[in-house]
Formats: C-alpha cells, sequence, structure tokens
C-alpha cells in the first residue's frame, strides 16, 4: 500500500472482498508487506497516509486456522472507518481468524468497525492508538491487546464473546501492555469482561487501566487477574475504576498505586451527547447522499493547482460564491496560497486523496512577530457551520509569521463545526523548500539557524468565541525528508507553535497530535471544555542545539512560555528550555483521556534514554485543573509540574517504555 493510498468503496452498499478457500497472504489487504527475510516493505513507524472505507471483507470460506482481513501496521495519518470483518465462529482453539492483525507502528486512528466471529477480533500492537465505535459479535477473544505504550478505547460494544479484553500479555513480571482506556462502553453476554495481569505492589506502573462509565453488567468476571485468578471487579456497571499510579494537584506528594472503584471526575455537560451520555462524537461525512452536480471542483473554478501559481484569489472567489447545499471540492493538486483566505461560516470543504493548501509568497507570513493566518475560519463572534475533510495544509518556503488555520467559528450545535483528516505537515516534501539539500540535520555543530529552514509560526489556533470538532488531525513538523531520495533522512525544520486553544469551547479533539513545535506541541491559554482523546507529541530532535529559546521570539499576546525567565538560574538550562508537551494556563474542565508525550534525543543524541532524562520537564499546569487519564511521557525528569514544582517523577512511574500514570486529577 502506496503513501496517499485510499480505499473507498460505495458507503451506501458495501462491496465485499471476499477471501477463497486457497489464498494463503497475510491478510487480505497488506498496508506494510514482509518480505521472505522478514523485513517490511516500509518502516512502521513512517508509514503515513493511507485510508481504508466502506468495505465488507469475508473469510468465512477459509480454512478456520488461518486467514485475516487486514495487516494493518501503520502510523499516523491512517485511518480504517466503516468496515464489517466476517469470520468463521467454528472451530473451538483451532479457529486462528482476526479481523485486523496489528504487529505494531505509531498511529493512529479508527473507528465505526463491526468484527463478527473469529479467534480475535482484533489483534492490536502499536505505540499509541485511538480507537472508536467499534463492535465484537461472537469472537473468542474480542480484542487481543499484544502491546502498546498507550490505547484509548471509547463506544467500544462487545457481545456474545468468550473474553473481552485481553491486556495480559507478559504476565506479572514482563507486562508488554502500556495502559488501556476503556471509556462509554459495554461489555454483553461476555463472560470474561477484561483479563490483566497488573501488580499493584510491583514498582512498575505496565497493564494501566482506567475504565469510565463501563456497562459490564453482561460479564461473570468484569476484571480478572490471569495470573492468580483473583476477580477485581464483579459484573455490574463501573461508573469509574482505576489501576496504576494517581496523583492529584490539591496534594503533591508522591502518588500511589490503586486498583480499585471510585468516583469519577465531572465532565461539563456541554462535552456530553444529551442523548446518549456519553462524550460527543461524528464520524467523517461522506455526502452519500450529495449529487455530484453540487460539488464545485476549484480547478474548474479558475484555481490551477499546480504548486506554482498564487491561488488565492481563485480560492477566494469560490469560497464567497458557492451556495447553500454545495460542496467545495479541492481536486488534487499543490495551490499556493500568499494572503489569508476567509472561510465564511456554513460552507462545506472537501480533498481528493490529501490536497495540499501551502502558504507561500514573500510578503504576508515572513515576519515572526505579526503573525497572520492563512485559513481564517469564521469572524470573531460568527455561529454556524463548517465542515472540512481530507486536506493537509502546509508552507513553500520558510514562512514563520503563518498561522496556518485560525478558528474563530462557534458550531451552532455539537460537531457542526470540524475537521476530520485534516493535517498540517511542515517541511519534508517537494515543493516546501523545507527539504534535505537546504535543512539537514547538523548535531556537530553550533546550530546557527538557517533562516530557509523556518516553517510557521503557529500550526492551528482556536480562538476564544471559537469552537471545533477534531477527528484524526495531525500537526506535524517533519523530522525527515519524505521524499523517497532522501531516504529518510533526518532534517532540522523550526515551526514556532503547535496548537493553542482559547476560550470556552467546547473542543473535542479524537486522535490528533502535534510534534517538533520549537515552544510547545499543546498549549491551552485561558481554555475550558476541552475533551482530547489520545494525544501524541514529540520533542524536536535538535534541541539542545538550539534550545527553545531560539529562533522565535515570545510573543505576550498569545502567552507564550518565556524559558529565559522560567529556565534561568538552573544547572540544567538547555535540558529546561525545551518543548512543552502540554502547557495551561488559567484554564479548567481539561479532559485528556489518553496522552503520548516523547522526548527522544538531546541534539540527535541518545544517551539520554539511558538515565529518562532528555528534558526536564513534559507538562506544565500554571493555575489550572487539567485531569490526565493514562499519561505517559518518555525521557522527561518530570511527567508533569505545578505552578513550577515537581508533582510526578518520571523514576517513580516506569512502565514498559515510558513512564505513565493512570490518573492525575488536576483540580
Amino acid at each position: 500500500m502506496l503513501y496517499y493510498t485510499q480505499m473507498v468503496g460505495d458507503v451506501i452498499n458495501l462491496p465485499t472482498i471476499k477471501a477463497l478457500p486457497e489464498f494463503d497472504g497475510m491478510a487480505v489487504i497488506d498496508a506494510d508487506p514482509y518480505d521472505n527475510e522478514g523485513n517490511n516493505f516500509w518502516v512502521n513507524q513512517n508509514n503515513f497516509f493511507r485510508q481504508i472505507r466502506n468495505f465488507a471483507i469475508d473469510l468465512t470460506a477459509m480454512p478456520v486456522d488461518r486467514g485475516a482481513g487486514i495487516h494493518w501496521q501503520v502510523a499516523q495519518a491512517t485511518s480504517l472507518q466503516n468496515i464489517v470483518f466476517n469470520m468463521r465462529e467454528d472451530g473451538g482453539d483451532q479457529n486462528r481468524q482476526q479481523g485486523i492483525f496489528m504487529d505494531n507502528g505509531s498511529g493512529g486512528f479508527m473507528s465505526d468497525l463491526t468484527f463478527n466471529g473469529g479467534r480475535y477480533g482484533a489483534f492490536f500492537g502499536n505505540q499509541q492508538f485511538t480507537t472508536r465505535n467499534m463492535t465484537f459479535n461472537n469472537c473468542k477473544t474480542a480484542i487481543f491487546m499484544n502491546w502498546n505504550w498507550a490505547w484509548t478505547f471509547h463506544d467500544i460494544k462487545i457481545n456474545n464473546c468468550e473474553v473481552g479484553i485481553d491486556m495480559s500479555n507478559g504476565g506479572p513480571t514482563s507486562q508488554t501492555v502500556g495502559s488501556v482506556l476503556v471509556v462509554d462502553s459495554s461489555f454483553t453476554n461476555t463472560p470474561i469482561g477484561i483479563r490483566t495481569a497488573y501488580d499493584p505492589n510491583s514498582p512498575q506502573t505496565n497493564g494501566t487501566l482506567v475504565l469510565d462509565n463501563v456497562d459490564m453488567s453482561g460479564t461473570s468476571q468484569a476484571v480478572v487477574n490471569n495470573a492468580t485468578g483473583e476477580v477485581i471487579v464483579p459484573p455490574g456497571k463501573v461508573n469509574f475504576f482505576v489501576q496504576g499510579r494517581t496523583y492529584e494537584a490539591s496534594n503533591l506528594a508522591a502518588g500511589k498505586a490503586v486498583q480499585t472503584t471510585q468516583n469519577g471526575i465531572q465532565k461539563p455537560q456541554v462535552l456530553v451527547d444529551a442523548n446518549t451520555g456519553k462524550v460527543f462524537t461524528r464520524s467523517k461525512p461522506q455526502y452519500e447522499n450529495v449529487p455530484a452536480s453540487s460539488f464545485v471542483s476549484v480547478k474548474a473554478n479558475g484555481a490551477k493547482g499546480d504548486g506554482v501559481t498564487d491561488d488565492t484569489a481563485a480560492i477566494q472567489k469560490i469560497f464567497d460564491s458557492v451556495q447553500d447545499g454545495q460542496i467545495v471540492y479541492f481536486d488534487h493538486g499543490a495551490y499556493i496560497i500568499t494572503d489569508t483566505v476567509k472561510v465564511p461560516k456554513n460552507i462545506k470543504i472537501t480533498g481528493e486523496i490529501l490536497p495540499l493548501i501551502l502558504a507561500g509568497g514573500d510578503k504576508a507570513f515572513t515576519d515572526q512577530t505579526k503573525p497572520k493566518p492563512v485559513f481564517q475560519v469564521g469572524e470573531p463572534g460568527d455561529k454556524g457551520s463548517v465542515e472540512m475533510t481530507d486536506l493537509i495544509f502546509g508552507t513553500a518556503g520558510p514562512q514563520p509569521g503563518a498561522i496556518i488555520m485560525e478558528w474563530n467559528l462557534a458550531g451552532d450545535k455539537p460537531g457542526a463545526a470540524a475537521l476530520w483528516d485534516v493535517h498540517t505537515r511542515i517541511g519534508g516534501y517537494a515543493g516546501t523548500e523545507l527539504q534535505l539539500e537546504k535543512c539537514a540535520k547538523n548535531p556537530n555543530a553550533t546550530n546557527v539557524v538557517s533562516k530557509d529552514c523556518f516553517g510557521a509560526g503557529m500550526m492551528l489556533h482556536v480562538r476564544n468565541g471559537g469552537s471545533v470538532y477534531l477527528e484524526n488531525t495531525w500537526y506535524w513538523v517533519a523530522d525527515h525528508d519524505l521524499e523517497p531520495e532522501a531516504n529518510n533522512a533526518q532534517i532540522d525544520v523550526f515551526n514556532g507553535r503547535g496548537v493553542l486553544i482559547e476560550g470556552e469551547g467546547p473542543v473535542w479533539g479524537w486522535a490528533t497530535a502535534s510534534e517538533h513545535s520549537v515552544l510547545y506541541n499543546y498549549q491551552f491559554n485561558n481554555a475550558s471544555n476541552v475533551y482530547l482523546a489520545l494525544i501524541q507529541t514529540e520533542t524536536p530532535y535538535f534541541q539542545g542545539n538550539p534550545a527553545a529559546t531560539s529562533p522565535y521570539e515570545v510573543l505576550s499576546e498569545y502567552n507564550d512560555p518565556n524559558f529565559a525567565k522560567t529556565c534561568d538560574g538552573q544547572n540544567d538550562d538547555a535540558a529546561c528550555a525545551r518543548a512543552w508537551g502540554v502547557r495551561a494556563i488559567n484554564s479548567k474542565d481539561i479532559f485528556i483521556y489518553g496522552a503520548g508525550l516523547y522526548s527522544f534525543f538531546d541534539n540527535y543524541n541518545q544517551d539520554c534514554l539511558k538515565t529518562q532524562s532528555c528534558q526536564k520537564n513534559m507538562v506544565s499546569l500554571e493555575d489550572s485543573a487539567v485531569h490526565f487519564f493514562g499519561l505517559s511521557t518518555k525521557a522527561s525528569v518530570n511527567m508533569l509540574t505545578v505552578n513550577g514544582k515537581s508533582a510526578a517523577l518520571d523514576q517513580d512511574n516506569r512502565n514498559n517504555f515510558c513512564a505513565t500514570l493512570a490518573l492525575f486529577h488536576g483540580v
């Protein structure tokens, strides 16, 4: 499966892909094949930009002892949606069929899947993943969790299976599962709900588990220790259960290991679906009932999309003239934008296989002290709807004054203002001018930042008064060149800020990630009513050379972190002045259900991994109430600080790879 592969079936009448009895491949669909020596076609952590949706995959004609639907060994900006997996239900212990086989990767998102039969509905192993709205019927084991660092399940329905989720792999002494969160889910006629191997007396945090609003009335043993047979949670409706280490902002003493039901943390009603009582979700629209005549092609209406022509005026004219019921269609191409494009309320925009929208020119977006939006969604005070699907934003050349997307619009109902599969990718590919030729890494010399290697000033700004629903949105500053001739060579691209959220929202984020910005990856400033599940970040690989004090100036209007001030006088200034994974200032009612916040390098050197000290701090809560469920950090001495004081140490919370907290109660 090549980059930009999209397999799209008929959403109204799902086509069936049926494996013949003699089929002997690894899977009916294989995203990353192995050769005869066990080598992958793609580096699994770099296997980006794939989609499969609207299919039924049928294994029932195959022998019962073999067969998989999809080998899904993928990374970010990938998705599975609206797929039914039909497998054999006979054969007893001889049944080896599985709907999804996932051995590793760095994902990712999937939703709206149904698994019927098989030994495993899904065999999962990945660094981090977000999965929602999945139904399992008559599987021996619905979900076998082979390994992970962090995984969030939402709205999972397990029916008539022998085991719901098996996360006990490796046993109590070498458990391979980092953390699992199960939210707003149900288990019906399934004797064993969840198998675990967690030991609260162990110094390790492997096997961290959080259950939030899970109906396990249909089990005989809701949560059971696979090693001892102890029933940890009996059948019933589980309001909130946690196993792992927990901390509270109100008491910065050492955390404690727990394995118990307890009171949950009340979510604001604005985040919850009034009809279901679950956190609000909305699947990506596919416009199956819209006639082709209602799609307005931007190329047919004056835009060139050739990566050279200035398409600003043409696109603005299209946005201003689109009629109610029409959908703006970005044909595949690369569209250069040289000044702010204003996206009016009550518009729908979709792309053909991830077209590029690139901030360019040498005027509008070049001054980092006077940033301007590339796409301005709505005017301040606007209320209505905007939908965008299947687009990639970036820059053509250095644009340090560019705010890739500024979001002002408030949705007139939940999910009305939304992005699905809309990514920002800064540098590392043809047309960006931020590639290996100009921006190769240089860790062996003092890094005098080249102005040719600036990215943008900020990737997403949700302004006060705006609200947005995000699903599978990846905000990535390239750490390597994607073009084949570069052979994944590492590059230095200097992007100012990742995602900034302000105001009362609400904001929902399902499977969002923000990586490699200089100052921060996520920042909440005077924000509230935010729900994110799961988030992932990485610190820039070059940091330390230079530190986060360079090359972007501190802008007070965005409440930027001032590392020169906060790190001044510390004997580890370089390790202190690193990008925040998450920073919150004067914010409350922020709920983060799963977080993988990673620091892998000190100026491209990985010796710091031996001591888990590539940076000093990862999360900063400043006069803020942020609730973390399943927080995993890598190689940050302090996992989390509250008003500048350490609240949780990496060394106290070691897991299989990261350090992990089950719960941080940010009161």
